[in-house]
């Protein structure tokens, strides 16, 4: 056959169109170039031929492109016809190239799929909440807001003292007003707020941040969810919250400030999940280091430095927060209460404080260990130190005695 083929591109085609009708090839993923090195006939110097559901479709000139299931074709085909399968040059897909590095596994999703789309329903709103700080200083950032042409507004209970309620005048739609609630604790939450007096805001709230976040990360670990205006009770259903539209404002008011806490707490937890998982990449190697008795280059001020770090985490998370107990806000306010649940259920706070408090415990454990390695290193050398000061000491008194 092969002799054949160089005489006549026509017979090897039928010959490839006989060997495919007879055997079909249902997996499509591979390319064969046949090479010739022949320059007295008139085969082409490049023959291939191609297969799309058993057929053989012939290119006028140079080339006939054919895609076969596998390689053990032409090996057959090589070794039946003498052809050595040198001449046979195998134009594949293209050898996969180094991975991206996949990130880290998450305990908080970014994106959530099962939000609607604003753009399904015209009176549909956006509510964003963001965390750019450990703290605000809020009697400082209420003056600047209002020298900076918004309003504050007095309609929140006494018990809401760590709370700065503003209204803004550039909403995004008309259905609703522009609320702004900032939290002491170092978040912000926009209600049908345009985005360029979004950014407005937030520069002004750099003047009074306390220990601020990094601007990409406080962008990246926000919170945004949906709203509008139904008849019924307020909910939260399938990612979206109904407001009742029954409800006079102040009361909207307050059911607007059960959800912007929670989404407070959703936007702390992810920063609070952020530097856990920046301070397990800066451990992550000395397990590693053990198993293969390399020697760990920390030293006792490096250990210490990782166990405040691990405890003030802890301290921020379990002692002063509201993560683990409902506010008391709430106690006597049990439709707010219920509001505030639902959130917290809905952004899955109670069980990313739990795996988040299981991370925790592991360093605490990993800490600990390399303090008590570090401790016995340091016993050790003064019990090294301690036989060879008796050793000079026994040494000066053998050559006292001696001489």
């Amino acid at each position: 056959m092969c002799r054949l083929l160089q005489k006549t591109p026509y017979l090897f085609t039928q010959a490839c169109r006989t060997s495919c009708l007879n055997k079909p090839f249902n997996n499509v993923d591979l390319k064969y170039r046949l090479l010739t090195s022949n320059k007295r006939t008139n085969v082409p110097p490049a023959i291939s031929v191609s297969h799309f559901s058993n057929k053989i479709t012939d290119h006028p000139k140079l080339k006939w492109n054919c895609t076969f299931g596998s390689q053990s074709w032409y090996k057959h085909f090589a070794a039946v016809n003498g052809v050595s399968s040198k001449r046979f040059h195998f134009v594949g897909k293209p050898s996969p190239s180094t991975k991206r590095p996949l990130k880290s596994s998450r305990t908080k999703q970014p994106s959530r799929s099962n939000l609607p789309l604003m753009l399904e329903n015209e009176d549909m709103m956006q509510c964003v909440a963001f965390a750019t700080a450990d703290e605000f200083h809020l009697g400082t950032l209420c003056h600047d807001l209002v020298s900076s042409g918004y309003s504050e507004l007095l309609s929140l209970p006494r018990d809401a003292s760590n709370v700065l309620l503003v209204e803004a005048t550039n909403i995004s739609k008309e259905y609703d007003t522009g609320l702004i609630f900032f939290f002491r604790e170092g978040a912000v939450v926009f209600w049908n707020v345009e985005e360029k007096t979004m950014k407005h805001v937030m520069q002004i709230l750099e003047r009074h941040e306390i220990q601020p976040y990094e601007v990409a990360l406080v962008h990246w670990e926000n919170e945004e969810i949906n709203y509008s205006f139904r008849e019924g009770h307020s909910k939260l259903v399938k990612g979206e919250i109904a407001l009742n539209s029954q409800l006079e404002a102040d009361e909207v008011i307050l059911e607007k400030f059960a959800f912007s806490n929670a989404l407070c707490l959703s936007v702390k937890l992810a920063m609070w999940e952020s530097t856990l998982d920046r301070f397990v990449e800066s451990i992550q190697s000395i397990p590693e280091m053990l198993k293969a008795r390399k020697k760990v280059k920390l030293t006792h001020d490096d250990v210490m430095q990782k166990i405040g770090e691990l405890f003030a985490l802890r301290h921020r998370i379990n002692l002063s927060s509201d993560l683990l107990i409902t506010p008391d806000f709430y106690w006597d306010r049990e439709n707010l209460e219920l509001l505030y649940d639902k959130t917290c259920q809905f952004l899955s706070i109670n069980r990313r404080v739990k795996v988040i408090n299981e991370k925790l415990q592991h360093c605490t454990e990993l800490t600990d260990l390399m303090r008590n390695h570090l401790n016995e290193k340091h016993a050790l050398r003064l019990e090294w130190m301690i036989v060879i000061l008796i050793t000079i000491e026994v040494l000066f008194e053998l050559g006292r005695v001696i001489f």
